[in-house]
């Protein structure tokens, strides 16, 4: 069974930071370049995914469905929240984006695949995650406008919250690691690619070829972590490359993972359009698989700018 909600309209609303002696006015940070529109428009494609992502979790099940699944009493109450932040998040990019004289990107019409609370739960851990990275990828963009940093810095923090009660609800450690991975716009923008029906209007980033992750699963409460060395298999259709590969040329998994950026594993062949390559040592939390031809030598920009053949996947270590 899959639940497919329609793309939701939003509103404007204005943040607000003040003196305490000072009359509330609106204090939104400026947009001072295209990078800063680049960042606001992902940040805001994300917000508008995950907002339709938490308001299916609270509309599609009751409290006693969630409390038979095992999770605790008011968890539902605590999605409708979570729903709620990604409005705001959504409603206050797009106002800045306004006020920037820029025509902030609608929602589109989504697609999730969960059929309970335990999958929703974990789909909703996946693709918080890659909304974690998008924010930490996009900071790093940010430098010139301070305020703009600062207020990106500010979702992110309410984000990486909302992934951790999450994943306390599964019964999983609510930190599995001391760093979280940064990706690149293009990687995220192709993560949430996966839950795309239709869009009344794209953003202008490379879609690259589908690598789909296929085994193993994610561990039952995200515990303990896959092994490493243990084999994670990967499928993709080689007729969609940008460019010719020889079919006998060796093929790499580039994983981006923490801030170790990429490790790069050989993969093994099962089959025209399947590998399987090992979990690196020391891989941990939500990782990034790009396949690629390159063994190494490339960082994450450089993985994403010339370097992918097919990807991302996303891959639930712990």
């Amino acid at each position: 069974m899959l639940f497919s909600n329609a793309a939701l309209a939003f509103g404007l609303v204005s943040m607000a930071f003040t003196h305490p002696l000072e009359k509330r006015q609106n204090a939104l940070p400026p947009v001072n370049s295209a990078t800063d529109v680049s960042v606001l428009q992902l940040a805001l494609y994300l917000e508008n995914l995950e907002l339709n992502l938490y308001t299916g979790g609270f509309v599609n099940f009751t409290d006693a469905e969630y409390t038979a699944a095992g999770f605790p009493p008011g968890f539902r109450d605590n999605v409708g929240v979570i729903a709620d932040h990604e409005k705001t998040h959504a409603q206050t990019i797009s106002t800045i984006l306004t006020n920037a004289g820029e025509n902030p990107v609608p929602p589109c019409t989504y697609k999730f695949n969960y059929t309970d609370p335990v999958s929703f739960v974990n789909l909703a851990n996946m693709i918080t995650s890659n909304g974690i990275g998008a924010y930490l990828g996009g900071g790093a963009l940010l430098t010139d406008n301070p305020e703009l940093l600062t207020a990106a810095s500010s979702i992110l923090t309410v984000e990486a919250r909302h992934d951790a009660y999450l994943r306390t609800g599964l019964g999983a450690s609510p930190f599995p690691t001391a760093f979280d991975t940064a990706v690149t716009s293009v990687f995220a923008y192709n993560i949430a690619q996966m839950f795309i029906v239709s869009c009344a209007r794209q953003l202008p980033i490379t879609i690259l070829p589908k690598l789909t992750f296929v085994s193993p699963p994610p561990p039952p409460n995200l515990q303990p972590p896959v092994p490493a060395g243990t084999p994670l298999q990967f499928t993709f259709d080689p007729s969609t490359f940008f460019v010719q590969v020889d079919t006998n040329a060796p093929l790499y998994i580039g994983l981006v993972n923490l801030v170790t950026n990429v490790t790069f594993v050989e993969t093994t062949s099962c089959g025209t359009g399947c590998v399987t390559a090992p979990v690196p040592e020391r891989a941990a939390g939500v990782a990034f698989a790009v396949l690629s031809t390159f063994s190494g030598g490339l960082n994450e920009n450089q993985l994403s700018e010339y370097g992918a053949l097919a990807g991302p996947a996303e891959v639930v270590i712990s």
